[in-house]
C-alpha cells in the first residue's frame, strides 16, 4: 500500500513555548485550545481553557524573542468573525481552518472590522509578523494589499499583504503544490507571514493594538492568523576581521518586496561570491550589513570553512529573484561546507513547490562541526537540508517554506554520512512538506547507476516548535539509529501525521533506534488521501510502502492532545516501548495497532503506563487489529472502551460491485458479526479466528464457512444510485438448503427474502445462487443473515440492469511482466483481492504486464484497478491482445487514465470485440509513483 508519493528534495541538486507566562519570563506564548469569544481576555494564552496538555506544554518547544497571539483569542469588532475547524474533515483537502495555526483564524470582510489584543508581554513592541491570507487574483498569481495597524484605537500604519506565494490549486492533481490556475478548485496553501517594525514609539505594557480593515485595504477579505510581536535588539555591528559585501559591490535594496522581487534592484550574486572568495583565502568572516541584497538568476553562492555573518535577522536579508518561470534546476541559495552562518534573513520570490516556479532551499550545508544560528527563512523550497558530522541548527526561524524546514540527512551536497547532527530551539510554521526531518537514505538511483548512504547516526531534536505544516509532519524520524527527539512542541498539522517514527519510502534506512520522548502533539494528524491519519504514529508505511524494520523506538511521556483521528497509531515495527504516555480527547481511538491504511502484520510493543481520557461515543481507547503482532500491556489508565464497527479496509465496498464475503466489517463479535464458535481456519487473514478457509473458487482468498442458523455478518456498502439490484451469491453446499439465508438492513428489515441455495456437490463446489434487493443511495449497512446452516459463501455482486454479470476471463489465470519490485508480483493482479497489487521496478518506463487466458477468449473489455485507500494517479497505459504471445495488436492506444479513490480506484477500458489468448498493459508514465502498479487486471465478455 502507499500511503503517498511525497518524495524530499532531489539530491542531485545542486520564548520556550511556555504556558505558565511568569515561568517563561514574557518571552514567547501561544495558545492550546479554541478561540474565545469577543471581549474575552486578548494575553496570548487566552485560548488554554480546554487544553489538559497545557502543563505538560511548558516544557516543550523553542524559546524564542516573540509572543505569538492567536486571532481567534483577541477581541473582535465591527462584526468580524471566527472560523475555526470544529470537526475532524471528512474530505482529503485542505481549508483555511484546517492550514491556520489552533486551526481557526478571524475574518475580516467589511470595513471597520478588527481584532485587537493587548500588550501583556511586560516589553514593548517594536515589530509585528502578521500571518494571514488575502483572496488570489481572478487569473491566479495573487495580489496585493494594505491591512491597518491600531495602537490604543489609533491608527498607526498600513501594514503590507500579498498573495502572490500562496493558493495553489489541486482540483485536477491532488496534493499538487504548483498549479495557480483558480479553475481547477480545490485550493490550498493559505497563509503568507509579513512583517514590519511598528512606526512611531513602540507599543508599550498595556497597550491594545488591533488589525482592521478600512475602506483604504482594498481585499475582498483578510484572514487573520495570528501575530507575532517582539522587540527586537539593536542591529549587530560588523566584527573584526571580516569583509563587508559592500565592499566587494554589493548594492542594498530596501524597497518593500511584498511577494515579488523589486524589478529595480542590483544583481550583488556576483559581489558577495567575490567577497566569500576573500574570506576564504584571507581567513575572515563574510559580513553582510543591513538592507536588502538580491541573488538573481539560477546559481548559487558557494561557501566552505568560513563565518558569514549578518545585522541580525530582522535587518539583513539576502533575496533571491530567479526568473519565473524557471527551466534551470535550482540548488539552494546558499552551499555552505564546515562554515557558520547567522543572524540573517533568507527570502526568496518563489510562486510553488516546483523548479517552474523558481523553488530552491534556502541553505545546503555539509562538512564538520557547522553551525546555522539565528537564519529566518521564507518561501524556498527548503530551509535547512543538512548533513555531515557534528553540525547543529539553533535558535532559527522557519516560516512559509514551500516544502521542508529542517531536513538533517546524510546525502545534502554529495556527502553519505549525517551523524552527530542537532536541531534545537528552532521555531517552524506553514511549510509544505516536514517541518522537521530526520532522514536517512539507504540508496539512491539515477544517472544509470544507485549510490549508497551510511545510515544516519545520533541525530537530536530538542525543544523545536513545529507549527501547522500544511503539508506533511510536524516531525518526521525516519530511520538510522540512537536519535534523540525530546521536549519538541509539534501543533495543528494540516493534513499528516504530527510525530512520525519510521522510514521513509523503499530507499530510506531502516531505524533500529529512538528514544522520542516529552514531545507535546496537539490538534495533529489528517485526512490525506482520506486515510484518517493518527497523530503520533509508530512503524513502516508512513511514507510510501509498508515495507523494511522499524525496531527499539522508545517512545516514553508525551502528551497527545486533540487528535483529529487517533491518538497513536502502530503499523509494522518491533521491540517498541510506549510507556507514560497521555492521550486526551482523541478524536477517534487512543492508541490503535493496525489501523486504516497502517497494516501491521507483525511486530511486537511493550504498552505500560500509558493513560487515555476523553473519548467520544464510540470510541476505543485501545484496539489492536493484528493477530500477528504481540502487545504486552500492564498498569494502562483507560477510559470505557466501546468497540467500532468500520468497513473492512476503512472503504465501504461499492455498489455496483463485488463484495468478498470475508470482508465483513471490523467491530467485533455483535457488532461486526455474530457467530456460535470460532472455527476458522484463516487467520493469517483476519485476526479473529472466525469462519474463513481458503476457497478453490475462481480468483481464490477466502470464503465463509460453517454456517449456522442464527449467524449474522455485516457489510458496509456504497451504492452509487437508489435501485433494485440483482445480488450473485457464489455458494457451495453438499445438499440443497432452503430458506438458507436472507439480507437485511441496518433496521433489521429483510430486503431479500428467503434465498433457497442448490445443491452444489460439496463445500468447495461453486454454483451461483440470486436474490433481489432494493437500496437507497449512498454508504449503507447491509446484513447476511445465516438463517439455517449447511452452505459456504465467498462473494456477494451487486448489479443493476445495466450493469455486466458476466465472468472476469482473468480470474485465477497465470500472468507475466516485465519486471516487479519487492514481493510485488504480477500474479497479484488475478487474485481477486483489490488490496494486492503488482509493481514494476523503479523509473525504468515502459513496463508491462500480461494475463494468459489459456486459449482464445472474446472481450470487450478491461477493467484494472489499484488498492481503494491509494490516492489519485494518472498511468499512461496501452492495451494490446494477442493469439500466441508474441505478436500483438494494440486494441487501446496510449493515452493516460486517472485512477481516482472516489471511483474505488477503478478504470474501465472499453474496445471492439477482439478474440485473443494474452492481454498485455503496456505503461510509460505514472504521476504517483516512478512505476508501473495495478492490483487488478480483469478482462470481460461484455
Amino acid at each position: 500500500m502507499r500511503e503517498f508519493s511525497r518524495p524530499k528534495r532531489a539530491v542531485w541538486l545542486v520564548p520556550r513555548l511556555v504556558v505558565a507566562l511568569a515561568a517563561a519570563l514574557g518571552m514567547v506564548w501561544i495558545s492550546f485550545g479554541p478561540a474565545g469569544a469577543a471581549g474575552a481576555d486578548a494575553s496570548p494564552r487566552a485560548a488554554a481553557s480546554r487544553d489538559a496538555a497545557a502543563p505538560a506544554a511548558a516544557a516543550a518547544g523553542a524559546t524564542t524573542p516573540f509572543a505569538t497571539y492567536e486571532a481567534e483569542a483577541g477581541t473582535l469588532g465591527g462584526g468580524a468573525g471566527k472560523v475555526t475547524l470544529t470537526a475532524a474533515p471528512t474530505t482529503q483537502y485542505s481549508s483555511a481552518a484546517l492550514e491556520a495555526s489552533g486551526h481557526g483564524y478571524v475574518h475580516l470582510a467589511g470595513t471597520g472590522q478588527s481584532v485587537q489584543w493587548t500588550n501583556n508581554t511586560g516589553k514593548p513592541i517594536s515589530f509585528v509578523n502578521v500571518r494571514a491570507s488575502i483572496p488570489d487574483s481572478a487569473s491566479g498569481g495573487g495580489i496585493t494589499g494594505t491591512l491597518n495597524l491600531y495602537v490604543n484605537g489609533v491608527f498607526r500604519q498600513a501594514l503590507n499583504l500579498n498573495s502572490k506565494q500562496t493558493w495553489v490549486y489541486e482540483g485536477t492533481n491532488y496534493n499538487n503544490s504548483d498549479d495557480q490556475n483558480p479553475s481547477e478548485g480545490s485550493p490550498r496553501v493559505f497563509f503568507d507571514e509579513s512583517h514590519a517594525f511598528v512606526t512611531g514609539a513602540a507599543i508599550a505594557p498595556g497597550s491594545t493594538f488591533s488589525l482592521q480593515k478600512d475602506a483604504a485595504n482594498s481585499a475582498s477579505f483578510y484572514d487573520v492568523d495570528a501575530v507575532d510581536v517582539e522587540n527586537p535588539p539593536a542591529p549587530v555591528a560588523q566584527p573584526a576581521n571580516s569583509i563587508s559585501i559592500t565592499s566587494c559591490g554589493a548594492v542594498a535594496d530596501n524597497n518593500p518586496t511584498n511577494g515579488a522581487a523589486d524589478s529595480q534592484s542590483v544583481d550583488s550574486a556576483a559581489a558577495i561570491q567575490n567577497c566569500i572568495n576573500q574570506a576564504q583565502s584571507q581567513g575572515k568572516i563574510l559580513w553582510i550589513p543591513q538592507g536588502t541584497f538580491y541573488v538573481k538568476g539560477t546559481a548559487a553562492l558557494q561557501a566552505k570553512g568560513i563565518t558569514i555573518a549578518g545585522a541580525g535577522m530582522w535587518y539583513t536579508t539576502v533575496y533571491r529573484d530567479v526568473p519565473v518561470p524557471n527551466n534551470t534546476p535550482l540548488g539552494a541559495l546558499f552551499s555552505v561546507t564546515s562554515c557558520t552562518v547567522r543572524d540573517f534573513h533568507i527570502d526568496a520570490n518563489a510562486v510553488s513547490r516546483s523548479t517552474i516556479g523558481g523553488d530552491g532551499g534556502a541553505m545546503d550545508t555539509t562538512g564538520t562541526n557547522w553551525l546555522a544560528d539565528g537564519i529566518w527563512s521564507q518561501h524556498t523550497m527548503s530551509g535547512f537540508w543538512a548533513s555531515g558530522t557534528g553540525g547543529k541548527v539553533q535558535n532559527s526561524r522557519l516560516t512559509s517554506i514551500w516544502a521542508d524546514g529542517i531536513n538533517l540527512n546524510n546525502v545534502s551536497l554529495n556527502a553519505t554520512d549525517g551523524n552527530n547532527l542537532t536541531a534545537t530551539n528552532n521555531f517552524v510554521r506553514g511549510t509544505g512538506d516536514d517541518a522537521i526531518a530526520i532522514n536517512s537514505v539507504n540508496y539512491n538511483t539515477g544517472g544509470g547507476g544507485t549510490t549508497y548512504y551510511n545510515p544516519m547516526t545520533n541525530i537530536t531534536l530538542t525543544n523545536n516548535t513545529s507549527i501547522a505544516p500544511w503539508g506533511g509532519k510536524g516531525i518526521g524520524i525516519y530511520g538510522g539509529g540512537g536519535h534523540h527527539v525530546t521536549g519538541n512542541y509539534i501543533s495543528d498539522t494540516a493534513r499528516y501525521i504530527g510525530l512520525g517514527v519510521g522510514k521513509f519510502g523503499v530507499n530510506g534506512s531502516d531505524l533500529t533506534s529512538a528514544t522520542v520522548s516529552g514531545n507535546v502533539v496537539v490538534r495533529s494528524g489528517g485526512n490525506a488521501y482520506s486515510q484518517g491519519q493518527p497523530a503520533l504514529h509508530i512503524g513502516n508505511g508512513g511514507d510510501g510502502q509498508n515495507v523494511g524494520s522499524i525496531d527499539h523506538a522508545t517512545v516514553t511521556g508525551n502528551t497527545v492532545t486533540d487528535s483529529l483521528y487517533d491518538g497513536i497509531g502502530f503499523s509494522t515495527s518491533a521491540n517498541t516501548v510506549l510507556q507514560d504516555n497521555t492521550v486526551t480527547d482523541p478524536g477517534r481511538n487512543g492508541i490503535v495497532i493496525s489501523p486504516p491504511f497502517y497494516p501491521a502484520p507483525t511486530g511486537s510493543a511493550a504498552i505500560t503506563g500509558n493513560t487515555v481520557t476523553g473519548l467520544k461515543a464510540g470510541a476505543t481507547a485501545y484496539a489492536n487489529n493484528s493477530s500477528g503482532f504481540a502487545a504486552t500491556l500492564s498498569g494502562n489508565s483507560w477510559e470505557g472502551t466501546v468497540p467500532v464497527e468500520a468497513p473492512f479496509g476503512g472503504t465501504p465496498a461499492a455498489v455496483p460491485g463485488t463484495v468478498q464475503a470475508e470482508n465483513y466489517d471490523t467491530g467485533g463479535q455483535g457488532l461486526a458479526y455474530n457467530i456460535s464458535s470460532v472455527n476458522g481456519n484463516a487467520n493469517g487473514y483476519r485476526a479473529d479466528g472466525v469462519n474463513l478457509e481458503t476457497t478453490s473458487d475462481t480468483g481464490g482468498g477466502y470464503d465463509l464457512g460453517w454456517s449456522t442458523g442464527g449467524q449474522w455478518f455485516r457489510y458496509t456498502v456504497n451504492a452509487a444510485s437508489a435501485g433494485t439490484y440483482t445480488v450473485s451469491l457464489r455458494v457451495a453446499a453438499p445438499s440443497a438448503v432452503s430458506g438458507a439465508l436472507h439480507i437485511s438492513n441496518a433496521s433489521g428489515a429483510n430486503l431479500s427474502g428467503a434465498v433457497a441455495l442448490p445443491a452444489t456437490g460439496g463445500f468447495q463446489t461453486w454454483a451461483t445462487a440470486t436474490a433481489t434487493v432494493t437500496l437507497p443511495a449512498g454508504r449503507q449497512v447491509l446484513t447476511v443473515n445465516q438463517d439455517n446452516g449447511g452452505w459456504n459463501l465467498n462473494s456477494l455482486t451487486f448489479a443493476t440492469a445495466g450493469t455486466p454479470t458476466n465472468t472476469n476471463l482473468a480470474a485465477g489465470k497465470p500472468t507475466a511482466e516485465s519486471s516487479h519490485t519487492q514481493g510485488y508480483g504480477s500474479s497479484n493482479v488475478t487474485d481477486g483481492n483489490q488490496s494486492s497489487y503488482w509493481e514494476s521496478a523503479n523509473n525504468a518506463f515502459p513496463q508491462w504486464l500480461q494475463v494468459d487466458l489459456g486459449s482464445p477468449q472474446t472481450a470487450t473489455r478491461a477493467v484494472l484497478q489499484l488498492p481503494p485507500g491509494w490516492g489519485a494517479r494518472t498511468q499512461t497505459l496501452t492495451l494490446s491482445g494477442s493469439t500466441d504471445g508474441s505478436t500483438f495488436t494494440t486494441l487501446k492506444p496510449s493515452a493516460g487514465y486517472t485512477f481516482d479513490p472516489s471511483a474505488n480506484n477503478t478504470v474501465t477500458l472499453t474496445f471492439p470485440s477482439t478474440t485473443n489468448r494474452y492481454f498485455r498493459l503496456t505503461t510509460t508514465a505514472n504521476t504517483g509513483w516512478p512505476a508501473a502498479q495495478l492490483s487488478e487486471f480483469q478482462i470481460w465478455p461484455s
